[in-house]
């Protein structure tokens, strides 16, 4: 498959002062989390809306891990139709109760139909998964035709791969960040290392994506980064330390 195709999206400013904003935000994860999950959800929101060129208004999105209700708030705030999927209760609960249309199930065995969904987006869930590619096949499958997928993912051999573990998880490994995080707060991180955390990886998705003959690839970079730091995805070895996140996006023939 040819690279993506730049002009293929309406514009979306990938600026230094969005990517500074990001990141002071990403601190605020266990301090505030709703400062954190409403700036990255309206940013989802501009991101994905720029590659539709009607914008959300009236469209089914499926979020496919959308936690609490950050995500629904924004894609419905932006016309969307939203139904929210998770494996878990507790992250779909994180505002107080179940958004409505929700559906409990997994992400490797989507509970849907062929081609359902307008927009499929699924956010930091890849490299939650053991089987992270089957999941991003059933992404595509339970897109309708002309429908939109985004998906990203956080990079293990990034700053925040080891996620609470970070980034002690780049030095000891992933089981031995795991003990060194109970040791030091007399219990497991939320994210377990070979449990409900596994190391994902660039190359893996890249292939992936541009080995699929029933999409167009759209875009393949990452996601935080500014434009200007857009080529590093392009470098094998250095994307996985600098992408931090990479961000597919396809939309299905």
């Amino acid at each position: 498959m040819p690279d993506p195709d730049p002009a293929a999206a309406r514009p979306f400013r990938h600026t230094t002062s969005r990517a500074w904003r990001l990141w002071r935000g990403f601190k605020l994860e266990q301090t505030d989390p709703a400062a954190f999950y409403g700036l990255l959800a309206q940013d989802s929101v501009a991101h994905v809306s720029a590659f539709l060129p009607d914008g959300l208004d009236g469209r089914w999105v499926l979020d496919v891990g959308g936690g609490p209700g950050y995500f629904a708030d924004a894609f419905t705030g932006a016309g969307a139709r939203y139904t929210a999927l998770d494996s878990d209760v507790g992250e779909l609960s994180g505002l107080g109760s179940l958004q409505p249309g929700t559906v409990i199930g997994s992400g490797m065995q989507l509970p849907f139909a062929d081609g359902s969904f307008d927009v499929v987006y699924s956010s930091n869930v890849l490299e939650h998964v053991p089987e992270p590619w089957v999941m991003a096949d059933e992404l595509v499958r339970v897109a309708r035709p002309g429908g939109l997928v985004f998906c990203s993912y956080t990079l293990w051999f990034g700053p925040h791969g080891g996620h609470e573990t970070s980034p002690w998880h780049l030095v000891l490994g992933g089981h031995r960040a795991r003990r060194r995080y109970e040791r030091k707060h007399g219990h497991p991180p939320k994210n377990v290392y070979g449990e409900s955390m596994f190391p994902a990886k660039a190359a893996p998705g890249i292939r992936w994506a541009r080995g699929r003959a029933d999409v167009e690839l759209l875009s393949l970079a990452p996601r935080y980064l500014p434009r200007w730091a857009h080529w590093v995805v392009r470098v094998p070895l250095l994307r996985e330390a600098v992408t931090w996140n990479l961000a597919i996006v396809m939309r299905k023939h």
